[in-house]
């Protein structure tokens, strides 16, 4: 078909085109999946479009704490209309966390297993914490009130609450309470009853007498809600009241809610113009917690944001792809806090990183992401040394896998934890975790760059290791040291025996010249 010219044609010719990245994040909930796309352009995240699937992940897990079938197929086949949409994506440009109904399923791995064979990105699983900072991160981009911020988010099966001003957290709590998980428990069958509010509410209460005292004793400026939950909650608000503050709600405008529910006594005869069917069946259960969390925080008025976990994981991207590392900041903190030796840890991570390069390709863990963990690894083995030096590596294990690392998913936090754990002495297979993301001969092999890492500075000194060569063919590798060096250090040489004795239960052969 030939092109027909137009006066238009020459329009755009002298703009300056920038250089842009397209990027995508993914929020896996327990009520519905979540795709935001954007464009990052100048420093700046430009939204292009989002896209919203109901798949309810939460009302699958049953009294066994496992997802049904039935769920886990639902959950799939919509990752496989999204991952259509997602063609073309660089790895590093598209993230995906998931939220509470996985980090409770029994079955977790086996999902996260299935979704391989459809969706080809990876699905971290975030803790509660890790929640909260994101969803935080999401609204302080997007609203630029001066002084603290209160952010409650409603979920699905969780609701999270946040204290903040600018761009860092005072505090942050995850809460186990959602739309989905409080419909399941007081409002079956969509019985809408005082009684069933009333339970709801002390029951919401109670979770948030963990957080009430001290959110309260720090104050804030403004309270703002996010969630799909909040965002139908102010818009029904404000067909009932017109005086309201548009994007506002008060604590009379729910206990009204509350009544028109009670009238209509089952969510199928409650018809309020602008309640969608996919928010009528959890609507009273997202209800109760806000009337909770109004009354226990004695919040006055709410206004909501449109921005919540994915975008804060978009941002969040911006700077992983832009600027340093906000896990630079964590692994910062985590030192300061527990007094590392930072010079012994720079060692170990400077050789650690030059055995890395020499078997990245022939081990097949040349992946940035793997290569980021193992130097945090190596700059954090330590942490445990702060409580006592018989068995510092299950401390630090211990640390690590307990301590909230804002940044870091459970997989990366659980590799962070495996990998400090077995630094030295024996090594024990079986309690080596099962990763979902990594096929178990990777963490085995990052296990022993980083033993031999920190074996190779075990005189905590600079500037006495030789050239060092590290040759890698499959289970075997081969440490090549100068001779009149080797003949010089006995026991060095000694070490290195020992430690080949200990790679062999990782299915690894160590030797040396």
């Amino acid at each position: 078909m030939s092109k027909t010219k137009t006066a238009f044609d020459p329009t755009f010719d002298n703009v300056e085109i920038r250089d842009s990245i397209k990027v995508a994040a993914l929020d896996i909930g327990s009520n519905s999946f979540h795709l935001v796309v954007a464009r990052i352009v100048a420093g700046s995240v430009q939204i292009l479009h989002r896209v919203k699937q109901k798949v309810r992940l939460g009302d699958g897990l049953g009294t066994d704490g496992a997802l049904s079938e039935e769920t886990m197929q639902r959950g799939l086949n919509t990752l496989k209309v999204i991952a259509e949409s997602l063609q073309g994506f660089e790895p590093q440009c598209v993230r995906v966390v998931a939220t509470h109904a996985l980090r409770k399923a029994s079955n977790a791995k086996e999902f996260l297993r299935a979704a391989k064979d459809v969706f080809p990105f990876p699905i971290e699983i975030i803790s509660g914490a890790e929640e909260a900072r994101l969803i935080y991160q999401g609204v302080a981009h997007t609203n630029h009130q001066e002084g603290r911020r209160l952010v409650v988010d409603i979920g699905g099966g969780s609701t999270e609450f946040i204290i903040g001003e600018g761009f860092n957290t005072n505090v942050l709590r995850s809460l186990q309470m959602g739309c989905v998980s409080y419909t399941n428990r007081f409002f079956k069958h969509g019985e809408l009853k005082q009684k069933a509010f009333n339970r709801a509410i002390t029951s919401a209460q109670q979770e948030l007498e963990m957080i009430d005292k001290k959110y309260k004793q720090i104050g804030w400026n403004t309270c703002i809600g996010t969630s799909g939950t909040i965002k139908i909650i102010i818009e029904l608000a404000a067909q009932l009241d017109s005086t309201n503050r548009e994007n506002h709600v008060c604590l009379t405008d729910l206990l009204t809610l509350m009544n028109l529910c009670c009238a209509a006594g089952n969510s199928n005869d409650l018809q309020i113009h602008g309640l969608t069917d996919d928010r009528r069946s959890v609507f009273a259960a997202g209800l109760a917690i806000l009337i909770a969390t109004f009354r226990s925080l004695d919040i006055q008025e709410m206004e909501f944001s449109q921005d919540a976990l994915r975008e804060g994981v978009l941002y969040e991207m911006e700077t992983h792809l832009t600027h340093p590392d906000i896990r630079q900041r964590s692994a910062e903190s985590l030192a300061t806090r527990y007094d590392v030796d930072v010079e012994q840890a720079k060692r170990v991570l400077a050789t650690t990183m030059e055995l890395y390069q020499q078997c990245k390709k022939a081990w097949k863990i040349d992946n940035e992401e793997l290569k980021n963990m193992l130097a945090w690894s190596a700059l954090l083995h330590e942490v445990g040394l702060q409580i006592n030096t018989r068995g510092i590596q299950r401390h630090s294990g211990y640390i690590l896998q307990n301590i909230e690392l804002p940044g870091f998913g459970l997989e990366q936090q659980n590799l962070l934890a495996t990998l400090t754990r077995f630094y030295r002495k024996k090594i024990r297979v079986a309690d080596i975790p099962e990763f979902t993301l990594l096929a178990q001969d990777q963490v085995y092999r990052l296990i022993a760059l980083l033993r031999l890492g920190v074996l190779l500075n075990i005189k905590r000194q600079d500037d006495i290791l030789p050239i060092i060569l590290l040759k890698a063919n499959g289970d075997t590798f081969q440490l090549q040291l100068p001779d009149e060096w080797l003949e010089q250090k006995p026991v060095f040489s000694a070490d290195i025996e020992r430690e080949s004795n200990y790679i062999l239960e990782l299915g690894l052969k160590l030797s040396y010249k």
